[in-house]
Order: C-alpha cells, then structure tokens, then sequence
C-alpha cells in the first residue's frame, strides 16, 4: 500500500514541478506584501498573511509530489521484482 502512494504521488513529475515553482512564487509575493505592509500600510500584511497559506499549500504538495517521484525510482531499483507503472522512468 506504502508503495501504491509513492507510485501515484509520484507519477506526474512535471506537475509536481509547477506546483512547487507556483507556491515558491507566490510564497515570495506574499513575503513582499508582508515586509511592505510592515513599512507602509499594515491592512496589507493581512493579504500577505492570507496569500501565505495557499502559497505554503503548493509548495509542499509539488514537493511531496518530486520527492515521491524520486523515491518511487530509488524503490525500482532496489527491488526490480515490483512492477511500477508511469513513474517516468526509462527502462
């Protein structure tokens, strides 16, 4: 069962990817808000705060997802018995 999760987490390393790139940046729009709305108007730093949950959210769901896909091909080769389907790796 262990297996059957890393293989269907891991199997859309590309997606994975913009996941992770589209929490990273909006991760650091939400950093910007919060430091801007430190200087200049605090009401901001309650959006910054708000995008920073969503922006946390994707990051680490697109990095479960390329940790997955990584471990899934570790997997693979220690024990080339199992059978994994489209874990992107090339036989």
């Amino acid at each position: 069962m262990f297996k059957q999760v890393i293989y269907r987490l891991g199997q859309q390393p590309k997606l994975s990817l913009k996941r992770f790139f589209i929490g990273l940046g909006l991760f650091c729009i939400a950093v910007g808000t919060i430091g801007y709305g430190y200087y200049y108007q605090p009401i901001v730093q309650l959006i910054g705060l708000i995008l920073l949950v969503p922006a946390l959210f994707f990051a680490l769901w697109g990095y479960l997802g390329i940790f997955a896909n990584r471990f899934a091909q570790i997997i693979v080769i220690i024990s080339p018995d199992d059978e994994a389907v489209d874990n992107d790796k090339t036989s």
